[in-house]
């Protein structure tokens, strides 16, 4: 039964409680979205670009990493089936974080231990604020200025990555600045809004997000002798449960001891910080989007998201620990998902339905060789492009979170700390920062 074809203007989209959760299921509860789905079978390529990190660090054969992106994928779908209305991914920003710490251990079983002792923590960490309720409550109590600098630095970090010496933009230029000029042109442009309203050409290319630029970018990097032609593969992948099981967790290694989980708490804490700024975003982005789509509300809870990202991170400290890590928000593609949403119920006819189908959609390409072959030779420009997308949304939404001229000097300056010294010092900057300015009660007190 189609309960989604009976909502009523206005209200939630149907679903039935499960405690704190709100269950909905594809085509029963929300109306499966087509094209988020087909995005999603290309947008497999920026999950896939996780496994050059882990083989780098963790010296994991190709096909025992593609099993823990294939894990991850399947708990991303936690998310909109329990009713937390985004679309999860990494916890981008600190992913040099947590490959500095782990980094600091010999490669092999104790780098291992490291990253399950990290995950494990920050998951645990997770639920405990979620389940409490203390994570609603700390959304509210941060400085406006702490979490403007936290969200505009996350998204500073993010580009820098990009244009660092060494990293993805000297590999791919021409690429690189050819498909984030459309996309942002497709994306944000007011030009090309109004051409969607008028033409219906550009009304279907405008529906289909990012897909036509990562198609684009397949094409184009080989032209600019800057990537292979994809050799396409037929059949189906074939993920190395077996090796990763018995090398890189619990399973094959033990538990880490004590004093590996004692090391992880600094880093821990301040992942959480960069985490906490993604929760942040998904709440600001979904705001805007419920003023604009009167017929749906949006329901966000932080407490119920802690949950399901937690859990996640939880358990893939068990059967697939993960260096990309199991954050609230790929913030990239939920600002290209909402975005369509925005455009009205003909677009898209709930925000579950674009977000759900979307990660349908990346969990069946991760399975299709001929997706996998046809992408991969592009893997570093679709992870340079979602990060450069992720840059330009988190300073927006940065800047909109401070309340006053005085808490955007502060997060500017906190911003710039972030990306030069790390999250941890960011954070202390803040503190001393809102306190010389504002006095004990840190933020600006109002008539």
């Amino acid at each position: 039964m189609s309960l989604w074809k009976q909502r009523v203007a206005g209200a939630e989209a149907p679903y039935f409680a499960l405690g704190p959760f709100k269950v909905r299921l594809p085509f029963v509860h929300y109306r499966f979205e087509w094209p988020d789905y087909f995005q999603g079978l290309l947008m497999c390529a920026v999950d896939l670009a996780a496994i050059s990190l882990m083989t780098e660090l963790l010296g994991m054969p190709f096909e025992a990493a593609l099993a823990i992106v294939v894990l991850n994928g399947l708990f991303y779908l936690l998310h909109h089936l329990l009713g937390d209305p985004v679309v999860p991914g990494w916890i981008t920003p600190a992913i040099p974080l947590l490959m500095m710490y782990v980094s600091m251990f010999p490669e092999g079983e104790a780098r291992v231990h490291a990253l399950i002792a990290f995950q494990m923590l920050l998951g645990l960490f997770a639920i405990v604020l979620g389940a409490s309720g203390a994570a609603k409550r700390v959304v509210q109590l941060i400085p406006s200025a702490i979490k403007a600098g936290i969200i505009m630095g996350a998204g500073l970090a993010a580009v820098a990555v990009v244009f660092d010496d060494g990293g993805r933009f000297e590999s791919y230029p021409f690429t690189i600045s050819i498909a984030v000029g459309i996309a942002f042109y497709l994306i944000f442009s007011k030009h090309f809004a109004g051409l969607q309203s008028r033409h219906w050409v550009f009304a279907t290319i405008g529906k289909l997000g990012i897909f036509p630029i990562i198609a684009l970018a397949i094409v184009v990097a080989p032209l600019f002798s800057e990537a292979p032609w994809p050799e396409i593969e037929w059949g189906f992948t074939a993920p190395d449960f077996a090796t990763m099981f018995s090398q890189y967790t619990l399973f094959g290694v033990g538990f880490p001891p004590l004093s590996m989980y004692l090391s992880a708490i600094p880093t821990v804490l301040a992942a959480y910080i960069v985490l906490f700024g993604d929760v942040l975003q998904s709440k600001a982005i979904l705001d805007e989007a419920d003023e604009v789509r009167q017929d749906e509300k949006i329901d966000y809870d932080p407490n119920r998201a802690h949950m399901i990202f937690g859990a996640r991170n939880l358990g893939m400290s068990v059967i697939g620990p993960d260096v990309t890590m199991c954050g609230p928000l790929w913030a990239a593609m939920h600002v290209v998902i909402v975005e369509r949403f925005k455009k009205g119920r003909k677009a898209m006819d709930s925000i579950f339905g674009g977000a759900g189908s979307f990660r349908w959609g990346t969990n069946t390409g991760l399975l299709l060789l001929p997706v996998v072959s046809l992408v991969q030779p592009i893997l570093g420009i679709a992870l340079a492009l979602t990060l450069l997308i992720q840059g330009y949304v988190s300073v927006r939404i940065g800047i909109q979170e401070a309340q006053t001229e005085r808490d955007l000097g502060i997060a500017g300056v906190i911003a710039a700390i972030l990306v030069v010294k790390g999250a941890t010092w960011a954070f202390a900057a803040g503190l001393l920062l809102c306190f010389l300015v504002y006095g004990w009660r840190l933020r600006e007190q109002r008539a």
